[in-house]
């Protein structure tokens, strides 16, 4: 499975950034451009994104899997989802243990919400989906409806105007269909959860999940900050990402 990998920045230390569900490599930049000297930041394009081609046969675990290799073949490191990419996170990390020395997750969606869930349900959920991201139209009221959900003032579907929409769409039924947060309860490697003060309420509930699966995670909420927080909350983003900091108290998450 081929990826298109971006290198940001050389150093000794390893970073691998997983765009959300409907990004790239690119929203990652404003991380790089806090990144320490020791950081070697990457960020890759998942298949069918970008510049990375899509499989012909291709699973979600495989793509944690491919993932898990690209660490592996820096010498290991720590690897940083976003979004829907914090589950690509945690596959890769099943995937390939002794290649993942942290994991970090940033505003992490942990299950797929009832208003996403519903462009899954066939030929219905198909049509919803396409009205919803393909025109400007329903761009404009999906993005309306989706600030009322969390508070912050972001285009949340600009990023589907230049999209393939049948791989996002592929995309959202493999993740509605991957299961429960508790299948990755085994993991043990060191975690770190940011999340956005103003973020969804589906994203605080995850982390909710994920502080009672791993107790020991540092979590931070990002005041003032909603669910695109790599500009806004990019200078905390960088402390959490590039220095491993003692675990502080549990955060609340309401």
């Amino acid at each position: 499975m081929n990826l298109y990998v971006h290198r940001y920045t050389e150093g000794s230390r390893v970073f691998l950034g997983i765009h959300g569900w409907g990004g790239d490599h690119r929203e990652f930049a404003p991380l790089a451009a806090r990144a320490p000297s020791d950081a070697r930041l990457l960020s890759v394009d998942l298949p069918g994104y970008g510049r990375s081609p899509l499989p012909a046969d291709w699973t979600l675990r495989g793509v944690g899997a491919t993932l898990g290799a690209t660490l592996a073949g820096e010498g290991g490191g720590t690897i940083i989802g976003f979004c829907s990419g914090a589950i690509l996170a945690l596959l890769a990390a099943q995937a390939r243990p002794e290649a993942i020395r942290r994991i970090v997750m940033i505003d992490p969606f942990g299950y797929v919400p009832f208003y996403f869930r519903l462009f899954t349900w066939g030929a219905l959920g198909r049509f919803f989906y396409r009205w919803a991201f393909v025109g400007a139209v329903g761009r404009a009221v999906v993005n309306r409806t989706l600030r009322r959900r969390q508070r912050a003032e972001a285009d949340f579907t600009a990023a589907f105007e230049r999209v393939n929409h049948d791989v996002t769409l592929e995309y959202l039924r493999r993740f509605a269909r991957l299961g429960r947060l508790e299948q990755f309860a085994n993991l043990r490697a060191p975690m770190a959860i940011a999340y956005g003060e103003h973020t969804f309420r589906a994203v605080r509930r995850s982390v909710e999940r994920m502080r009672r699966l791993w107790p020991t995670a540092r979590a931070e909420c990002l005041a003032g900050v909603g669910h695109l927080p790599m500009a806004r909350g990019a200078d905390a983003l960088r402390r959490l990402v590039f220095e491993e900091v003692p675990a502080t108290p549990r955060a609340a998450v309401y």
